[in-house]
């Protein structure tokens, strides 16, 4: 992947909460790349930053210093609505407590973002199909989420994610309410993605999900304290850095 693109560049990043005596530095000088086709785990204990960092790459807050490039365009200092057509555009999430629209069908979830980007009917219909028989789920097109297991909903919230065609898959804990078989199932899913070249950010607390991207970007106090690609670590190591921390 070293002749890919960088889908996003954190350059000095800072978040400052605050002012003055009262003022909590959170992030102190971030400094990320992430290329085009890349499987990244962003894990820390808490208080490490990870929300924050969260909130930052999904365009869900402003750093107080530094520069967010995201596909090449500085999107630090775009004001909310820039923010908001970005986050449309470009970014997929998929959260832990799935976020769906309880009296929504599964296809009027996944093709809200569609609707919302201006797309016609009998095109967010076919893309809404498409990316559910990625997901495996194209024959629940007309049940609402109550109808659907844990992992079926974290499916769904995948095939939303995938919609818009995003620049970036950010996973806020995917498997967080889920159980180790389902959440196994839905790791595969994001690795499927990962080869099939989509660039995915997932931010966890789990070092066995942490353990199953290639690459590993550990935050601790605000700052990246170490950045290990595939072979550099295991689950054991990368738990030994969680040791004794509140989770």
């Amino acid at each position: 992947m070293s002749n890919a693109e960088p889908v996003l560049e954190l350059r000095a990043i800072e978040k400052i909460y605050g002012l003055g005596d009262a003022s909590l530095r959170v992030l102190k000088g971030i400094d990320l790349s992430i290329v085009e086709g890349e499987y990244v785990a962003i894990i820390g204990p808490s208080g490490s930053g990870k929300s924050t960092l969260l909130n930052l790459l999904g365009c869900l807050d402003r750093p107080t210093s530094g520069a967010y490039l995201l596909s090449g365009e500085d999107v630090a200092k775009f004001s909310d609505r820039e923010l908001s057509r970005i986050r449309n555009i470009r970014i997929g999430f998929v959260f832990q407590s799935f976020h769906l629209i309880s009296h929504l069908t599964v296809h009027e979830n996944v093709e809200l973002p569609l609707f919302y980007a201006r797309m016609s009917r009998a095109a967010r219909r076919e893309r809404c199909r498409e990316v559910l028989d990625r997901v495996g789920l194209s024959h629940r097109l007309d049940h609402v989420p109550a109808q659907l297991s844990g992992g079926e909903r974290q499916r769904v919230a995948v095939a939303r994610a995938l919609s818009n065609d995003p620049a970036l898959i950010l996973a806020d804990e995917p498997t967080g309410n889920l159980d180790s078989k389902t959440s196994a199932e839905i790791m595969e899913l994001f690795h499927d993605l990962h080869t099939a070249g989509r660039t995915v950010v997932v931010i966890t607390h789990d070092p066995e999900i942490a353990a199953a991207a290639p690459r590993r970007v550990l935050l601790r106090d605000g700052l990246i304290e170490s950045d290990l690609a595939e072979g550099s670590v295991d689950a054991a190591l990368v738990r030994s850095h969680l040791a004794g921390t509140h989770l």
